[in-house]
């Protein structure tokens, strides 16, 4: 009897052996595949089409990379996991060994530079780019679900790739299968920069639904030029035929980034906010998702980004623009990078009763007048309301819709009469009368050169 127990005990123990031994081989193996196989491939068939990419081997998905460098130059991955299917994800970073003798090269090329002011800087570096990836690493990858969920299985989370080996990592693909083929994400914000090329970005979550409120989103994308605003980035589900005209418009005249987002090709979204009210597998069509990926791919090319809706207008109250509010807000806390907005309704049922912007040329566009809702619901008793965004994005780990997760600086809360939300949608409060709302006319003070460019955005876009 003994001696079957310890004949059992030796097989399962050279079982096991001969399993690490191959785990090891194929971690190995797959390492000198992918260096091999790349060799044959152009990097272009590395980058996802879609930009989102399920993690082979599970119900998980990945978004987009980036080098952070507030956590020592750690890979982050942003992505969507299933809370029910938790296993061990594995990170497959490699690097583009072009990318990295030419920056060898300019390191070189900078040196000798210095030693003869007349030498070309960028002489000795190779000019062709685009290279095939080699040199890849495999490493068990760490996973930070985000707190806020709303209750919903899909959680947006930040897969984190953390080794000695990332300083060249230029693509990063994550997986639950070792023997399962990979699509490789192009890990961006690789340096660190201290100016940037906008200096106010909207970020908009989604939209979704064929959504085809042209009106509106005209007149609201020309009032953020007015008071700042150089970018704003929208991502797209799905839209109507004159919303699609006037994204064209933006995009053409460079205001505008769309960013495709088929998240329905892969979940059933919620068209609301809490799993018990909504249902489906991800909160607001993955809302969360998306503005934690516009913090991070705008994260050094704006100074600052507003977090808000399609329908909802951070403005100022005491300052003529964005860049002066902030320039107040910045110089009173200098150590806060989070700014809470409120967010005040504006009725879409309650009109302005003059007919002062009720244009007849306006009338075959679909969508709402926000220059006609000029009443403003009161505060509601015993409730707070809720707050909208402005953040220094490097300031920011991780953020949720009304308030951030994790941030590096302090969080002020903006006093509404220094700056607030107008928000106009279907009221809140529907059983006050207009003598009972606040009359704000905040809008009516661009009225000069916001209704040349309204009309100018409807018609060269083809809407009228």
């Amino acid at each position: 009897m003994m001696q079957r127990k310890l004949a059992l005990l030796i097989g399962i123990g050279a079982l096991t052996i001969l399993l690490i031994l191959r785990w090891e081989h194929t971690i190995t193996l797959m390492n000198r595949e992918t260096a091999s196989v790349q060799s044959a491939l152009q990097p272009w068939q590395w980058a996802p089409t879609d930009t989102i990419t399920p993690i082979p081997g599970s119900r998980h998905l990945m978004v987009s990379a980036f080098k952070d460098h507030r956590l020592g130059g750690a890979i982050r991955v942003i992505s969507i996991i299933c809370r029910q299917e938790r296993q061990p994800l594995y990170c497959v970073l490699c690097a583009n060994t072009d990318a990295n003798s030419k920056a060898d090269a300019k390191a070189n090329a900078d040196a000798n530079s210095k030693a003869d002011p007349n030498a070309d800087a960028t002489a000795n570096v190779d000019a062709k780019a685009d290279r095939p990836l080699g040199q890849c690493t495999f490493l068990q990858a760490k996973v930070d679900v985000h707190s806020e969920s709303f209750g919903f299985s899909f959680v947006t989370s930040d897969v984190l790739c953390m080794s000695p080996a990332l300083q060249q990592a230029t693509h990063v693909s994550i997986t639950a299968n070792p023997y399962a083929s990979l699509t490789f994400l192009s890990i961006q914000n690789q340096e660190v920069k201290e100016s940037f090329k906008y200096n106010f970005t909207v970020c908009i979550s989604n939209i979704f639904g064929e959504y085809n409120n042209a009106l509106q989103f005209a007149q609201t994308m020309e009032v953020y030029k007015l008071i700042g605003v150089q970018r704003v980035v929208i991502y797209n589900t799905s839209c109507g035929p004159d919303i699609e005209k006037i994204l064209k418009y933006y995009s053409k005249e460079g205001m505008l980034e769309v960013v495709p987002w088929p998240i329905d090709k892969f979940l059933t979204p919620s068209t609301g906010w809490k799993y018990d009210l909504h249902h489906g597998d991800i909160h607001y069509y993955g809302q969360l998702t998306t503005l934690n990926e516009c913090m991070y791919r705008y994260m050094y090319q704006s100074k600052y980004l507003l977090l808000n809706d399609i329908d909802e207008i951070i403005m100022p109250y005491k300052h003529a623009n964005l860049e002066k509010l902030m320039g107040t807000l910045q110089q009173q806390h200098p150590n806060a990078g989070v700014f809470r907005i409120e967010n005040h309704i504006f009725p879409k049922t309650q009109f302005d009763d003059s007919g002062r912007f009720r244009l007849p040329r306006w009338r075959s566009v679909p969508g709402v007048n926000i220059l006609e809702h000029v009443y403003r619901e009161p505060d509601r008793k015993h409730v707070l309301n809720p707050t909208k965004l402005l953040i220094n994005p490097r300031s920011v780990e991780q953020t949720s819709v009304h308030s951030t997760l994790k941030q590096f600086g302090l969080v002020f809360n903006v006093p509404f009469d220094v700056c607030r939300i107008i928000h106009v949608r279907v009221p809140l409060q529907g059983q006050l009368s207009k003598d009972q709302l606040f009359v704000d006319k905040k809008l009516w003070e661009f009225e000069k050169l916001l209704i040349p460019s309204i009309d100018r955005a409807l018609n060269e876009s083809g809407v009228l």
